[in-house]
């Protein structure tokens, strides 16, 4: 059987100015794929020395990656997202797309907007629970099947340059922790990327062209936490 894999979102999932194969749903589907060996091999290449040795936590390499017959069958990922969307804007995609009854994986990473836009954080409690609740059922009513990530602070990134960067670090944090709260509640996986996102948000090799989103080489960093935490929950090993 081939397992499944939706990913939710905005610009971040998928992979704004960078190419197809490169965003992170897709970098996760290919970890995913390979077998222990390759797999352990991928990850020594995507992720630099200095960065391992900064975030000893962001990365962890688990024992198995992979079954007997060498790496899970995965069809490509399926995205809702587009740049500048918002929870609401989200929601309303969700309605109209024509997607699946269920997935074996669904992720959720939305909320960047809202804080971008300076949208109520009240709303955003509403709107994200609304979605995370779908999102649950879209994982055929297995929370565990769900994997939040946490927002992105693109105050760290040069786009940011003349803007009050501790007021958007502040913000980011209170919509995280909108995410964290709301995603352990309904028992989902909450992952957060934005620590090790911030430590290298202002290096070139981590910026795509815009110096506002995410490099490739970020990307495969956000992919190996999500592919590592499928992993650790070994529930594909389970008929998926």
């Amino acid at each position: 059987m081939n397992f499944t894999y939706l990913a939710l979102g905005d610009s971040y999932t998928i992979g704004e100015q960078v190419l197809p194969e490169e965003s992170f749903p897709f970098q996760t589907i290919q970890l995913l794929r390979q077998t222990a060996a390759r797999a352990e091999s991928r990850r020594q290449d995507l992720v630099i020395a200095p960065t391992a040795v900064a975030n000893p936590t962001a990365i962890s390499i688990p024992t198995a990656v992979a079954n007997h017959v060498g790496g899970w069958q995965f069809n490509d990922p399926e995205i809702i997202a587009e740049t500048s969307w918002t929870t609401d804007e989200l929601n309303t995609a969700i309605d109209a797309a024509k997607i699946l009854s269920h997935y074996t994986i669904v992720s959720l990473l939305i909320g960047v907007n809202n804080q971008y836009r300076n949208k109520s954080l009240n709303d955003f409690i509403i709107d994200f629970t609304q979605l995370l609740q779908r999102t649950i059922q879209f994982a055929n009513k297995k929370p565990y099947r769900v994997f939040v990530l946490s927002i992105p602070d693109w105050g760290v990134t040069p786009f940011a340059e003349g803007k009050n960067r501790l007021q958007i670090a502040e913000e980011i944090d209170a919509y995280n922790a909108v995410c964290k709260t709301t995603a352990e509640k309904m028992e989902c996986h909450y992952i957060n990327i934005t620590a090790s996102q911030r430590a290298d948000g202002n290096k070139p090799e981590f910026l795509a062209a815009d110096e506002l989103h995410p490099s490739a080489k970020e990307y495969a960093k956000w992919a190996i936490q999500l592919a590592d935490t499928i992993l650790m929950d070994n529930f594909l090993n389970d008929n998926g």
